[in-house]
């Protein structure tokens, strides 16, 4: 196949079927040239292609050349040209800056949000529209603050009158209060701390790996041509050792202005102490106060004389007699008698109650149906029996005892007589 001369390299012929009928730039067709020979319409053609396919080929035998001398380094044992010692610690430096930057971040956030999910809404904290002002809190609850309004929400049903429930109100707001620290903390440090080492990490030190990584290329380029000295012209190896070492001075400049820097992180784990620091005054000093409140009212409780309780009278209550329909007792007020008539009910003695209500005074519930378990764990029961009732599982399940038997029944089989407490 014949050669054309393009830009001072040589390019092989393209096929037959590129100088037939061509698509001009404009749209139309070309018409056919049949006097013009192969290699004069290649030529005219040449121009057009010839800086994108000169581009793509240069870039693939660069990449060839590239993975050829690293095949021969680590395969073949070639030795490489050698980086001087300072260089090598440096970069040793900075490849230990950059691990140490990632792990204490991930950390930090750890530190303040063990919860995965608000760990996640910190990472995407706008610190900027908290520092204007537009942001009140980080966007996710704080554990402290959710404890405090458990608190203030049953202090408030217990009321008053009871000492729990204002100890309860008293701990609550402390608790919000906290919560309110706890916010200002996270602020603080993703402001001071994270935001600067993530710059670090996206720019610094990313910037720092790309230049390592186009310092290498150019090695292994330096090095396959310095292999085949004497087989390639003098100036593409002198080209090839010009690019190596301006990549090495740009690199061994970045990584020498980092390490030199290093003061400012020193400043921002500063600020992370100090946000700590001032975070733990704030708590102790709420603390304090709380704990003070909470002795007080210990004494004013202690102070004050205890109620003793009176119990009411209870009711006498008489039983029906077998005729009754409904065989229960009656709960009318059994009327005083008199001696006589006392003497006499004695020489007769009093029927007992059909049924047993020992359970009444304790959770239970009455059965409705036969159950039978089917599974390990279930308690089986007869209708009307009493179930004493320990747990309830879940909206359909309780837990109960019959007879020294404790497992698990539907609570659809049963009728609740005194409910578990809540």
């Amino acid at each position: 196949m014949s050669q054309c001369r393009v830009a001072g390299h040589q390019k092989e012929a393209f096929p037959t079927l590129w100088w037939q009928n061509k698509t001009s730039h404009t749209g139309g067709e070309e018409p056919l040239r049949p006097a013009c020979s192969k290699n004069q319409h290649i030529s005219l053609m040449w121009p057009a292609l010839s800086c994108e396919f000169i581009a793509v080929f240069a870039l693939q035998s660069m990449k060839t050349c590239l993975a050829a001398q690293l095949v021969s380094e680590k395969v073949g044992g070639a030795e490489g040209t050698k980086l001087d010692e300072d260089f090598k610690e440096m970069e040793k430096k900075v490849d230990l800056t950059s691990k140490a930057v990632t792990e204490v971040l991930a950390r930090t956030t750890e530190y303040l949000q063990p919860n995965p999910a608000s760990r996640a809404k910190l990472t995407m904290l706008n610190t900027v529209s908290k520092i204007r002002g537009q942001v009140k809190n980080p966007g996710y609850p704080q554990s402290e603050g959710l404890l405090g309004e458990s608190m203030i929400r049953y202090g408030k049903e217990l009321g008053d009158e009871s000492n729990f429930g204002d100890a309860l109100l008293d701990a609550g707001e402390s608790m919000k209060r906290l919560a309110e620290v706890k916010d200002s903390l996270d602020i603080e440090v993703k402001q001071n701390f994270i935001d600067p080492l993530q710059n670090l990490c996206d720019k610094d030190l990313k910037e720092i790996q790309h230049h390592l990584k186009k310092l290498e290329g150019r090695r292994l380029d330096f090095d396959y041509k310095k292999k085949r000295q004497g087989k390639i012209p003098d100036e593409e190896l002198r080209q090839a050792l010009e690019k190596f070492e301006e990549s090495k001075e740009v690199a061994e400049t970045s990584m020498h202005n980092l390490l030199e820097t290093d003061i400012e992180q020193v400043s921002q784990l500063s600020a992370l102490v100090e946000a700590q620091l001032d975070y733990h005054k704030q708590a102790v000093q709420i603390l304090d106060e709380l704990a003070d409140k909470l002795k007080r009212r210990v004494m004013e409780a202690s102070s004050r004389p205890k109620r003793e309780y009176k119990p009411k009278p209870r009711e006498s209550y008489e039983f029906a007699e077998p005729d009754q329909s409904n065989g229960g007792f009656s709960c009318n007020p059994a009327p005083k008698v008199s001696a006589a008539s006392s003497s006499f009910r004695s020489e007769k003695p009093s029927r007992t109650p059909s049924r047993n209500f020992s359970h009444l005074d304790q959770p239970c519930c009455k059965a409705l149906y036969d159950f039978e378990p089917e599974n390990d764990g279930e308690l089986g029961f007869k209708e009307g029996d009493i179930i004493t009732l320990t747990n309830q599982i879940d909206e359909n399940w309780y837990e109960g005892m019959i007879n020294g038997q404790s497992g698990f029944f539907p609570l659809n089989y049963v009728e609740v007589l005194v409910p578990l407490p809540q």
